[in-house]
C-alpha cells in the first residue's frame, strides 16, 4: 500500500527562517510533477530584526513555484515587476520557464504575532515543451478555489483536478494539490484518477492500514491502491501528485530535463543575465559553490540545499 514514508529534514532558507524539507528525497525525487516541498514555520518567536527572515532575490528555471500560507503574510517581488502580498488561503503560482528571479520578504511584524507565520512551498517541474516558456506569475484568491465539506473533513482544491473538482489555476501537466483538514476520527481517501499520490501530514496524526503517522511525514502510496486515511487526532494534510513528467536534473534552484541547460543557468546568474526584481535589486543570493559530483545518465544531480 505504501511505497515510502519520508521524514522531513531540517533546512534553513534564510538567516532565521528554518524549514522542514520533504522533497526531493534521495530515494524519491518526485511525486507526479512535484519535485520540491518545504514546510516553513510556525515561527514561534519573531527575531529582533524581522528582515533576517527574508529570502533574498534568487533565480529559477524549468519549474513553477507554488506558495500557500496557513498564517501570516509574505511579500513576493519578481523580475517581471510583480509585487504581491501573499495571504493565507491564496494560491501564488510563479512559472519560471526560461528564467526568473524573485524574493520573499517578511515586512509586517504583526504577521508574526502568536506563531502565526506558516507556509508550504512546492515546486512543480514543467513538461519539456514548457521548460523554456516565458515566465509568469498569477495570484488566485480563496474565493476562486473550490471548497468541499462533509462531516469530519474540509478540503480546498489548490490546483489541478480531484474528486470531480476543478479550478482556474493555470497548470502545465495533469496534477492535483489539496489542503485537507480532518476532525479526530475523520476519514478521507486519495483521488483515484492520478497515478502518483502522496499525503503530507502538516499537523496532527493519522492512521493508515493500522499504522500511525505524525506531523512532518509524507506517505507515498503504491499505484492502484485505494487507502483510507483516518485522523487519529485533528489533522491537516497536503495531498499532492499527478502524472510523471520524466526525469529531471536539479541543482540549487534550477530544474531541467537537460544538464547543460542548468550549467547555462549557473553562468547566467553568475554573470547577471537573469534580471533582478526591479523593485528589489540591491542585494541577491550569490551562486553557491558547486560541490556536486559528476553523474552519468538521466538521474537527477543531488543538489546543495536549495533556496525556495
Amino acid at each position: 500500500m505504501l511505497d515510502l514514508v519520508i521524514d522531513a529534514r531540517h533546512a534553513a532558507i534564510s538567516e532565521h527562517l528554518d524549514v522542514r524539507r520533504i522533497l526531493p528525497f534521495r530515494s524519491r525525487r518526485m511525486v507526479g510533477p512535484f519535485i520540491f516541498m518545504d514546510h516553513a514555520g510556525p515561527v514561534k518567536e519573531a527575531p529582533e530584526a524581522i528582515s533576517s527572515l527574508d529570502v533574498l532575490p534568487h533565480p529559477h528555471i524549468g519549474l513553477s513555484t507554488v506558495s500557500y500560507l496557513f498564517g501570516g503574510q509574505v511579500t513576493h517581488r519578481d523580475s517581471l515587476g510583480v509585487e504581491q502580498v501573499i495571504r493565507p488561503g491564496e494560491v501564488n503560482w510563479m512559472t519560471a520557464g526560461r528564467g526568473i528571479a524573485h524574493s520573499e520578504r517578511f515586512e509586517d511584524p504583526a504577521a508574526l504575532a502568536g506563531g502565526n507565520l506558516e507556509m508550504i512551498q512546492t515546486w512543480v517541474a514543467l513538461p519539456e515543451a514548457s521548460e523554456e516558456d516565458a515566465p509568469t506569475f498569477f495570484n488566485y484568491k480563496p474565493g476562486e478555489l473550490p471548497i468541499f465539506e462533509e462531516k469530519g473533513f474540509w478540503m480546498r482544491l489548490i490546483a489541478g483536478d480531484a474528486y470531480g473538482l476543478r479550478n482556474g489555476v493555470r497548470t502545465h501537466s495533469p496534477l492535483f494539490y489539496l489542503h485537507v483538514v480532518l476532525e479526530a476520527g475523520g476519514r478521507f481517501g486519495l483521488p483515484p484518477e492520478h497515478s502518483e499520490r502522496a499525503a503530507y501530514v502538516a499537523k496532527g496524526s493519522i492512521e493508515v492500514g493500522g499504522q500511525f503517522y505524525h506531523e512532518g511525514q509524507m506517505l507515498v502510496f503504491t499505484r492502484g491502491v485505494d487507502p483510507l486515511i483516518v485522523a487519529h487526532t485533528p489533522a491537516t494534510l497536503m495531498l499532492l501528485g499527478g502524472e510523471p513528467v520524466g526525469d529531471r536534473f536539479i541543482w540549487w534552484n534550477f530544474v531541467h530535463s537537460r544538464r547543460e541547460r542548468i550549467e547555462q543557468a549557473k553562468s547566467d546568474w553568475k554573470e547577471g543575465r537573469i534580471m533582478l526584481p526591479p523593485n528589489d535589486n540591491h542585494e541577491f543570493v550569490p551562486l553557491p559553490e558547486d560541490k556536486s559530483k559528476p553523474a552519468g545518465g538521466p538521474a537527477p544531480v543531488p543538489p546543495p540545499e536549495p533556496l525556495s
